[in-house]
């Protein structure tokens, strides 16, 4: 008897092994089906991926993927409030490219006109630097700093955080600024917006709401679909890759 009982110990044992284990998902034929797991969201970057249709930034000219990008770099920056500046440069200068968004209260705080340095380009922007009297726009992330009074009054200081890209625009006095030449009535005249020496420059009626709203430890952005930064910048890497 004692012989009969272990076999039977045995397959008790398998039975309860192959009813609780989870089996492997299949098709309709019964071929295995492979499970794709998401890779996991920076947890400063948790919930504000929603903002983009909330806000229907789609609608308004932005691209998804470029909102994603400057969601990847802010949440690496030690920033002092949750505003977020966007420039997407893969528009022309005819359309309002400039995005200010306020992540925690969900509010899109501005959307105008911003125009590029006169050597990136014409219409759209094709080439970008960060070597001073270049009069190019430098691309990449920035951290907003204090405000001063210069030629084209309240004006905005920027600070680049990433190296051999934009690192040099405090050398080059490239800041935030209002002009004359990035307003609506430039383009029914010209065809396209005026262009800076490299600076971000934005109309005259916006800079001072603009510059108050994002002055002080803000990340500002500046995209182009340029492989050659989108490929080497430590802000666009995996959310949890170390700088």
């Amino acid at each position: 008897m004692r012989n009969v009982l272990l076999p039977l110990a045995g397959l008790v044992l398998i039975y309860l092994a192959a009813t609780t284990s989870k089996p492997t998902p299949s098709d309709a034929k019964g071929s295995p089906v492979a499970i794709h797991v998401t890779a996991p969201v920076a947890p400063k970057a948790t919930g504000h991926l929603a903002v983009y249709d909330q806000l229907n930034l789609e609608q308004m000219g932005l691209h998804r993927d470029v909102f994603e990008y400057a969601l990847r770099g802010w949440q690496k920056m030690d920033t002092e409030k949750p505003v977020l500046s966007i420039v997407d440069m893969s528009q022309p200068s005819t359309k309002k490219r400039f995005y200010v968004v306020d992540l925690q209260n969900k509010k899109l705080l501005f959307n105008t006109y911003v125009a590029h340095g006169q050597n990136s380009g014409d219409l759209i922007p094709k080439r970008f630097s960060n070597v001073n009297a270049s009069f190019q726009t430098s691309l990449g992330f920035y951290r907003t700093l204090g405000t001063y009074m210069g030629k084209h009054g309240l004006s905005l200081q920027l600070k680049g955080l990433e190296k051999g890209v934009n690192d040099q625009v405090q050398n080059r006095n490239i800041v935030l600024h209002g002009a004359d030449y990035a307003c609506e009535e430039w383009i029914k005249k010209n065809g396209r917006l005026g262009r800076s020496q490299g600076c971000p420059a934005v109309p005259y009626t916006d800079s001072k709401g603009i510059i108050e709203a994002v002055k002080g430890g803000t990340c500002l952005f500046v995209y182009a679909p340029n492989t050659d930064y989108i490929s080497q910048s430590a802000y666009l890497a995996s959310p949890y890759t170390s700088l």
